[in-house]
């Protein structure tokens, strides 16, 4: 039996002239298809950059609430606001997350997000997903609308509500309307 070429033991021979030829690439017109769709390839691939690049200079401000100060202003608003039974928004939420966690279920606090309502109004908001003793998940929206000229916030979904301070009478503070 004769020893294979590149087993060990033998001595490397020249390489067969015809696997040279084969691995240079061919004059004959197929080649042109493979140009072609390395071009296609990079202008998709710079078409998803101008994409990317496009969406991120004009993304909204609900993605960015620093990108606007009154945003920014609104949402420090709310998240330093009192709350029933913290001293504020953000720490009766966080203590909330830490009470659920404590428990051994699962809790995953969104985003905190802004949306301008118009005029010195904002909408602010954060979604919680919990999961219940049966270990099945739902979510909470926690949405305040935050008037930045008055400095006033106000609950607007039921569990933003839920930790909000009680006034003497028993109920929420609600905005009360300015005189024009």
């Amino acid at each position: 039996m004769a020893p294979r070429h590149g087993e060990e033991g033998t001595i490397a021979s020249e390489p067969d002239k015809s696997d040279f030829a084969s691995s240079l690439p061919s004059p004959d017109p197929s080649g042109s298809t493979s140009s072609l769709s390395r071009y296609l390839h990079y202008g998709a691939l710079a078409l998803l950059l101008i994409g990317g690049l496009a969406w991120w200079a004009l993304k909204p401000a609900t993605l960015n609430p620093m990108a606007d100060p009154r945003a920014a202003e609104a949402m420090a608003l709310v998240q330093t606001h009192r709350a029933l039974g913290a001293p504020t928004l953000l720490q009766a939420i966080n203590e909330h997350v830490r009470l659920v966690a404590d428990q051994d279920r699962g809790v995953r606090i969104g985003e905190w997000s802004v949306k301008h309502l118009g005029g010195d109004r904002y909408m602010v908001a954060v979604t919680m997903r919990e999961q219940s003793s049966t270990k099945q998940w739902f979510e909470r929206d926690y949405q305040w609308q935050a008037d930045v000229a008055r400095k006033a916030v106000m609950a607007i979904s039921m569990p933003a509500e839920s930790l909000m301070p009680i006034d003497e009478s028993g109920r929420m503070p609600l905005i009360q309307p300015q005189p024009r």
